[in-house]
């Protein structure tokens, strides 16, 4: 049957309107018969690293100060003026070597005097200790009166009491000549001469200090312990075995020397529960000072086995730690953990986690609870080989 013109536009409108649906299923279908895009693309990415089972040993850390073994304060013995100064500031000195000189010549003057003086008081006593033998030697005859022996031998003892005085009295005059030359007690390092050229100064204990000295090495490190650490020394004492301490000063990361307690003192503090202890350490090089701030790191129990993790993979959810573990299907899971020490940047954990697990140390801030990752699998932060110290701080 023919088409009338007036129906061709309507059956062109249909044809196109067919031809749009079955290209829309067409294309429905071919959309399905296409495997989608791998999920995985979609996924966030981490880094995440196994957690280490290591031997550690658990160490303390205390704040204190340096000291040094020996100090003096060099301050005359005798009056009189400076004529010589012979240090310079700052520098190293040995002992006996001489620092100042005070004028020695009225004290060389005295000293020549009590010499003399005590040449007179031994003839005197020679001439009357002869005197005396003869009296003795009359008595026995009767040749002598009574009275005049007891005379002389009273005589001979006065001179020899005066002998004595005369040697004492040069040798207070030696030491005050002495004096007048001030050397160093002891070996270390002066600080500045207080007193110049010219000065008089006056003897005595309050009289001001010339200079001050400090011996260099070794030199002590005090510092306040708490009671377990005493205990802990103090069962090691007994067993006569030594207690290292390291010492780390407070622009340095690590402790860069190595020495031993030294002492303790000889009671406990009752209101804060520290005792004073003091470690000695070597210092050839003459860098550490008394007064110097210092980290003293000593410790602790025997080596055993603890979980280790990066510090910084830790998070905190208001009063609790915790970690993000990845399991074998590569999903997150929340895990509460207890900490421990630290060591270096990496953090004991005594609770919450096995070995062996894999944690999140990098883009944790992309993942949630319960999702899947693409996991990459990197070394834990600062491990090696060896055995690892834990060290807890205590200020």
């Amino acid at each position: 049957m023919p088409i009338s013109p007036l129906s061709r536009p309507k059956t062109a409108s249909a044809l196109v309107l067919l031809a749009a649906v079955i290209g829309a299923g067409a294309y429905g279908v071919l959309r399905a018969s296409t495997p989608p895009q791998s999920s995985q693309l979609a996924l966030p990415e981490v880094d995440v690293a196994v957690v280490l089972q290591q031997n550690i040993t658990d160490l303390q850390t205390y704040s204190g100060r340096l000291a040094a073994v020996e100090q003096v304060d060099i301050r005359p013995q005798v009056s009189g003026a400076i004529v010589a100064v012979n240090i310079r500031d700052g520098a190293l000195v040995r002992k006996g070597d001489l620092l100042f000189v005070i004028d020695p010549r009225p004290y060389q003057a005295e000293f020549d005097r009590t010499k003399g003086l005590l040449a007179v008081a031994q003839a005197r006593a020679d001439y009357l200790q002869r005197d005396g033998e003869r009296a003795q030697r009359l008595i026995g005859d009767n040749a002598i009166a009574r009275r005049d022996y007891e005379e002389k031998l009273n005589a001979s003892r006065e001179a020899a009491a005066n002998l004595q005085a005369a040697r004492a009295a040069l040798e207070q005059a030696r030491i005050n000549l002495d004096h007048t030359r001030i050397v160093a007690p002891i070996a270390g390092r002066v600080s500045r001469a207080e007193i110049t050229l010219g000065n008089v100064v006056s003897a005595g204990p309050s009289a001001t200090a010339l200079t001050k000295i400090v011996s260099v090495s070794p030199i002590y490190a005090e510092f306040d312990a708490d009671e377990p650490t005493y205990l802990l020394y103090a069962g090691r004492s007994r067993q006569g075995r030594k207690v290292v301490a390291e010492l780390g000063l407070g622009g340095e990361r690590g402790y860069s020397r190595q020495g031993e307690i030294q002492s303790v003192d000889n009671r406990l503090d009752p209101s804060s529960g520290t005792i004073r202890m003091r470690a000695r350490f070597d210092n050839r090089d003459g860098v550490l000072v008394p007064g110097l701030y210092a980290r003293i790191r000593m410790g602790g129990s025997d080596p055993h086995s603890a979980l280790l993790i990066e510090d910084a993979a830790v998070g905190t959810d208001q009063a609790k730690k915790f970690v993000f573990v990845v399991d074998q299907q590569d999903r997150v899971i929340y895990r509460e953990v207890q900490l421990g020490a630290l060591r270096g940047n990496l953090r004991v954990i005594s609770n919450g986690l096995r070995a062996g697990e894999r944690i999140v140390v990098d883009g944790a801030q992309r993942v949630q609870p319960d999702t899947k990752v693409r996991a990459h699998l990197v070394a834990m932060g600062g491990t090696s080989n060896s055995d690892h110290q834990a060290e807890s701080k205590t200020q």
